[in-house]
């Protein structure tokens, strides 16, 4: 399994998490979130970074915007994390450049395995990635998990990224899971406060990980 660390802010903490070789860096694009890394960096800032696997993280975004600051900044995958549907995403397939990917997120919260399946098989082909989150008014950041048992339900058609609460206390259960996860995506429960990351507890997380 891979690793993401989203909601980076801090130029420091970016260049450390690359010299750990962090497969995925997560910066969110949404201005109600506090780790909106527009507050925080500039889009030359972002193109710059040396790194193939910087994910935009966009809610309910508009097509034009996101396509805008994708370029702008660099970036190498954009993750759709509000309410955008299969037309949106196959529109925003047709105007992003070629070779950026798209991870579409699957909040879960009450539904069962039968609406989740139906929201997955909706999904155009055209997607890369899903990501599966625990469902919040906030779109995510919350450390709050959803019962990942509820993913050995389902039929899984695309890679997927698993989000929500991963700690270290509870990541060993995820080998218990059918349908292992390409990628563990990793925030709030690795954080002092909203952004600024707890990169001793994410190296203790890199090493146990590595031994699972």
């Amino acid at each position: 399994m891979k690793l993401k660390v989203c909601g980076l802010t801090k130029l420091d903490q970016i260049q450390e998490l690359i010299s750990l070789k962090v497969d995925f860096l997560g910066f969110i694009f949404y201005e109600k979130s506090p780790r909106y890394v527009l507050n925080c960096l500039s889009l030359k800032y972002l193109s710059q970074i040396p790194h193939l696997g910087k994910v935009g993280v966009f809610v309910n975004e508009t097509i034009e915007n996101v396509t805008d600051l994708s370029v702008k900044a660099a970036l190498n995958f954009i993750q759709l994390h509000g309410d955008e549907d299969e037309n949106y995403v196959a529109n925003l397939k047709n105007k992003l450049p070629y070779q950026i990917k798209i991870i579409k997120v699957i909040r879960i919260g009450n539904q069962n395995s039968e609406e989740l399946q139906k929201n997955i098989n909706l999904l155009p082909k055209t997607i890369n990635y899903l990501l599966f989150d625990t469902d919040s008014k906030a779109f995510g950041g919350t450390g709050k998990t959803f019962d990942w048992k509820i993913l050995n339900e389902l039929e899984i058609p695309f890679p997927y990224f698993l989000s929500g609460g991963i700690s270290l206390e509870n990541f060993h259960q995820i080998p218990t899971l059918n349908n292992q996860p390409f990628s563990l995506d990793i925030n709030s429960k690795f954080e002092f406060e909203p952004g600024i990351k707890n990169l001793e507890k994410i190296k203790e997380f890199i090493k146990s990980y590595n031994t699972v």
